[in-house]
């Protein structure tokens, strides 16, 4: 899955997508991790080396951080 932060200046990857989807291509189960980008407001990306989460049984579908800063808690906000 691919989250991009409200502001525009992060990218979360991870790799679970949907919990049908994950059971079909990791039949013998998935240890999930999520990595993150930084994206710079004047171009350019860097791979922040030091964010690394590891889930272990756990799948890490969405990224939501407080305040509701992720691509898709958009329409919670009027």
């Amino acid at each position: 899955m691919v989250e991009v932060s409200r502001d525009g200046r992060r990218v979360y990857f991870t790799n679970s997508l949907y919990m049908a989807w994950d059971d079909q291509f990791y039949p013998d189960g998935l240890n999930g991790w999520m990595v993150k980008v930084d994206a710079d407001p004047d171009g350019g990306m860097r791979f922040d080396e030091k964010f690394l989460l590891e889930f272990d049984e756990f799948r890490p579908h969405q990224v939501h951080l407080d305040g509701g800063d992720a691509s898709s808690d958009s329409y919670c906000f009027s």
